[in-house]
């Protein structure tokens, strides 16, 4: 059997689940705004202690890549290419929430909607099948059709799971997981000029 572990902090939560091949042997996510970095590494030791697995029994690692938060999608990206820097022989493959949405466990769901995944100020990040994914007001986005919105964080960890599963049985090698960015950062360069150094 492949297992599997899927995390992510994309959004106000810290999420991760693990599959050994098709079975679910658990999904979990802790809501939180903040210490996801914190927290990550803990909850992902604790799954693996519940299941009697180590770092070492891992064949690959799905992280969430976006789009959402810009600090918790660096928190798990960066996780997950630590971690396959130190288990060489378990891949990690970046999962964009697009993707997740696409292969969520109740198809009826998702079945010919548009993935959307919202964003601040009533926006919602869109990826019409076919086009590069858009940031649109709320009301511009649901006027394109039927949207599939992510799943709860405990679901949008296993759906993250399982599509790197789908990914890694194809085999290859995988580039190093990247953040998946749409709109630029809120946060402003600062505008104080760089303090001179004496020589």
């Amino acid at each position: 059997m492949t297992l599997i572990l899927g995390f992510d902090t994309s959004a106000a939560h810290c999420a991760a689940a693990l599959l050994d091949g098709d079975t679910l042997l658990e999904s979990c996510a802790e809501e939180m705004s903040r210490g996801q970095a914190e927290r990550l590494m803990g909850l992902l030791e604790e799954l693996l202690a519940r299941h009697a697995k180590t770092w070492a029994d891992l064949d690959a690692i799905g992280v969430g890549i976006g789009p959402g938060n810009f600090t918790g999608i660096r928190i798990s990206v960066s996780a997950a290419r630590g971690l396959a820097l130190a288990l060489p022989h378990a891949p990690a493959i970046g999962i964009s929430t697009f993707e997740a949405i696409a292969v969520d466990t109740n198809p009826s769901d998702t079945s010919g909607k548009i993935p959307a995944v919202p964003a601040p100020r009533d926006q919602l990040y869109v990826a019409q099948s076919g086009r590069t994914p858009v940031l649109l007001p709320r009301s511009e986005a649901e006027g394109l059709g039927p949207l599939a919105l992510p799943a709860v964080a405990a679901q949008l960890a296993e759906n993250i799971a399982r599509a790197a599963a789908v990914k890694h049985a194809t085999g290859g090698a995988w580039p190093a997981p990247a953040p998946l960015y749409i709109r630029a950062a809120d946060a402003a360069p600062p505008r104080d000029p760089a303090p001179h150094i004496l020589p």
